[in-house]
């Protein structure tokens, strides 16, 4: 989804923050009644959906030439990062009738069935593609069910979409470059159904990013019939809403752990109401459900700018090492402050990525790589189930174990500007520092302890294992 007005961003962030509140709905969810599913199991995914790091890719953006090509030039940069699954914004041709801005939002879709001809021609999609899959990454693209331009091919059969006293209707009043699809209408959903699978079919993608308010029985279809077409694909859905979690999504966002994060880090609300989040959306939501943790997306300002460098990193640390599936957005990876929320969403600004170089940011890469690497190598940081435990000081600092029958590794996090010193509780046992070194920040040589007894800097993190043999 993009969002069009601050106004619709300021809708989003206080819904995020409702969901943090007894008895409200999540963020992106849609208003009417959703079913309670938390009795069910999530559908179970593949292997590589549970283990995989996804990086979003704004081709406009992405590179110089703002192409299918530049995104295939970098792909040796990306498998070196670490990244698994490559996720497009949506490469379709953009709308020109009320679009926004110079360029349009690449969210106001003018033909499914196209390439947006500024990024190129099928061929440099297949060539994308391919180099992908022989570096061992998947590709997906967005997939923009729930509008289109007013100016799309579809308007050609006008009950393709919803009406209001005989006029098509928007989304939201400051969505006022789409329509809104109608998936009452079931040739509607023939024509979505078939152009996934063409998708699928035509260029081997692996899946799709699903935008959100789309109805969950339409995308229980297109799950269906997908599968037919190559059982082995990923589904990213926008929305944290729970009942998508059980046929036809593997991943879902999580809204309403990012908007406890952004409270956190602002100092508006303690680090325990992270705990207390994600109790929350694992007793609402099917189990082994798989959620997309993030802290930057192109919804978002910048986490580097909404909460300072150190904190960013600090809240990358968090993303990587709960349970779920981490997400880079491009550029982060280097520090970029560039935006492409709106209004830049509608315009160019390409990532300046000279920012990890230099004395800028050099060491925001080998920051992520450890992260990443760490991941690969430790089965407890991708399969393992998270424990909670208690700290001394669980305003600012979050502790929490990630173990397996065969691994326990202990994770302490500091979402505050000030030091912590204090202990852990709960780890009994033997414990040793396997934070990697490139992740850390340059910061001065000070003591940090091992647990129960726990030495943090300002924004710092550390990860432990427990000696085999004396896991808690």
């Amino acid at each position: 989804m993009r969002l069009n007005a601050r106004p619709t961003v300021a809708w989003r962030l206080c819904a995020v923050a409702l969901f943090a509140l007894p008895s409200l709905g999540a963020a992106a969810r849609p208003p009417a009644s959703i079913p309670d599913v938390s009795h069910e199991a999530a559908r179970p995914s593949a292997a590589w959906i549970r283990d995989a790091v996804i990086y979003e890719i704004f081709p406009r953006d992405f590179s110089p030439g703002g192409n299918l090509a530049g995104v295939t030039a970098q792909l040796d940069r990306l498998q070196q990062l670490g990244v698994t699954i490559l996720w497009l914004m949506p490469i379709h041709p953009v709308g020109e009738l009320h679009r926004k801005g110079p360029f349009g939002s690449p969210y106001a879709v003018r033909d499914y069935a196209a390439i947006n001809p500024q990024y190129g021609m099928p061929a440099d999609l297949h060539a994308l593609v391919r180099a992908a899959h022989r570096r061992g990454m998947k590709l997906i693209i967005d997939m923009v069910a729930n509008h289109t331009s007013w100016d799309s091919v579809m308007m050609r059969d006008p009950d393709f979409y919803k009406h209001e006293n005989g006029r098509i209707l928007s989304p939201e009043p400051d969505w006022d470059d789409v329509a809104q699809l109608d998936y009452d209408n079931p040739r509607l959903r023939q024509y979505m159904i078939a152009m996934l699978s063409r998708w699928v079919r035509d260029f081997d993608l692996d899946g799709f990013r699903c935008d959100a308010y789309v109805p969950t029985s339409f995308w229980e279809e297109a799950r269906a019939a997908l599968e037919q077409v190559k059982p082995d694909i990923i589904m990213l859905a926008e929305a944290d809403q729970a009942d998508l979690m059980v046929y036809a999504f593997d991943v879902d966002y999580d809204w309403a752990l990012h908007g406890t994060l952004e409270q956190v880090i602002h100092g508006t609300a303690p680090a325990s109401e992270l705990t207390t989040t994600w109790r929350r959306e694992s007793a609402h939501f099917p189990r082994g459900a798989l959620h997309m943790r993030f802290s930057d997306n192109h919804d978002q300002r910048r986490a580097i700018t909404r909460f300072g460098e150190r904190a960013a990193l600090a809240a990358s640390a968090l993303m990587f090492t709960l349970d779920g599936v981490p997400m880079l957005y491009n550029g982060m990876e280097v520090g970029d402050v560039s935006e492409s929320t709106d209004p830049a969403l509608f315009e160019r600004v390409p990532i300046y990525w000279e920012s990890g170089s230099g004395h800028l940011r050099p060491w925001f890469t080998p920051f992520y790589q450890g992260l990443i690497a760490l991941r690969r190598t430790h089965a407890a940081l991708t399969a393992g189930e998270l424990v909670w435990l208690h700290n001394s000081d669980e305003a600012r600092v979050l502790t929490f174990l990630r173990r397996t029958s065969n691994e326990t590794l202990l994770v302490a996090i500091n979402l505050s500007s000030e030091p912590f010193s204090g202990e852990v509780r709960g780890a009994e046992g033997e414990f040793h520092d396997i934070t990697p070194a490139a992740a850390q920040p340059p910061t001065p040589a000070r003591a940090r302890g091992v647990p129960p007894a726990v030495s943090l800097e300002a924004w710092g993190f550390r990860i432990y294992r427990a000696t085999p043999g004396a896991a808690p």
